[in-house]
């Protein structure tokens, strides 16, 4: 197909390594940055034609590994609505991933195209973004050649959390309809959901300092932002682990996955009993919450177990009530 024609002149600069497998799943595509180079250039080139799948509607393509080491990263893509890839395409991500040519690269496009009926006039639309690894901005790079590739009409976001690019996402696919979300951008962003929180605390005493871990990564000046757009003591943050700058500190004894899986606090953070604790993992997608009891022993207050216990509840007061066409899963 002519509109793939440029595709393996700037594949031939993305070789895939030999001996390694790919594989997408839920979290997207994560092992060792080095050697992601073909597979996220391929990312770029699928986010394309996801977008003109959906008749050019936003596609969002996320650089990061979340809470693994430093040396890592990843790549996922986000539906037009904010969402996770839909399930049925991760097949695709595969397989183009571990296409072993620049000649099977386009045979994979065009089966794909071919088989999801895809108009390839449409012009594609995708937004990227990354967070603090290392080896980011030569994955962003690799990224760039995949939608340049396709003529994408293409939009950097920069170094955010993973939150934010789904929220400009939806902000972009929702312009100008009764379902618009908001404004798609940082300022946006800080807006919505800080005017969301203050609702939410109208009316409350004023809380005490909640000390965050931000487990030296992309959330530490993300959060801070957040806080000078509230400007509220109902948001008083004392921010910890914050160094988004020095080689070998993402999420090494602090972030969210470490104080969950060690049931300790993190690095850097001195706890009192009666004082509120949290920590984000790398790209600020996920935060649990601690105390200190009055032993000063520490306390995990489990998200999952808690979501579980309450969804238990929401399908027993269901079940009393007699309601019958609606189902809770738990």
């Amino acid at each position: 197909m002519a509109v793939f024609e440029n595709v393996s002149q700037y594949s031939a600069k993305h070789p895939k390594p030999a001996g390694i497998t790919f594989a997408y799943g839920t979290a997207g595509f994560r092992t060792i940055g080095e050697t992601l180079d073909s597979t996220v250039f391929r990312v770029g080139l699928l986010a394309a034609l996801r977008s003109q799948s959906k008749q050019g509607k936003v596609i969002g393509v996320m650089i990061t590994a979340s809470h693994n080491h430093e040396r890592d990263n990843g790549i996922k893509l986000v539906d037009p609505m904010g969402e996770m890839l839909q399930q049925s395409w991760e097949g695709y991500c595969s397989e183009m991933a571990n296409a072993e040519t620049d000649d099977q690269v386009v045979q994979v496009l065009t089966s794909i195209a071919q088989a999801e009926g895809i108009d390839l006039s449409v012009t594609p639309r995708v937004v990227y973004a990354r967070d603090t690894r290392p080896s980011g901005p030569m994955l962003q790079a690799a990224l760039e050649d995949g939608l340049a590739a396709l003529a994408v009409d293409a939009t950097n976001y920069g170094i955010v959390t993973t939150p934010q690019l789904h929220y400009f996402v939806r902000c972009l696919n929702t312009a100008g309809t009764p379902a618009a979300y908001g404004e798609p951008t940082e300022a946006g962003y800080y807006e919505k959901y800080g005017q969301a929180f203050l609702r939410l605390v109208d009316g409350r005493p004023t809380p005490t300092t909640l000390y965050i871990d931000a487990a030296n990564g992309v959330g530490a000046p993300q959060v801070r932002k957040l806080a000078a757009a509230i400007n509220s003591p109902y948001f008083n943050i004392d921010v910890r682990n914050c160094d988004t700058e020095t080689l070998g500190k993402l999420n090494i004894d602090c972030g969210a996955d470490y104080v969950k899986s060690n049931q300790r606090q993190p690095v850097g953070m001195t706890m009192q009993p009666g004082a509120r604790y949290c920590s984000f993992d790398g790209d600020a997608d996920r935060i649990v919450y601690y105390y200190a009891d009055e032993s000063g022993a520490f306390c995990l207050l489990d998200g999952d177990k808690i979501s579980t216990l309450i969804a238990t509840y929401l399908r027993d007061l269901v079940s009393t009530a007699g309601v019958e066409d609606l189902e809770v899963g738990v």
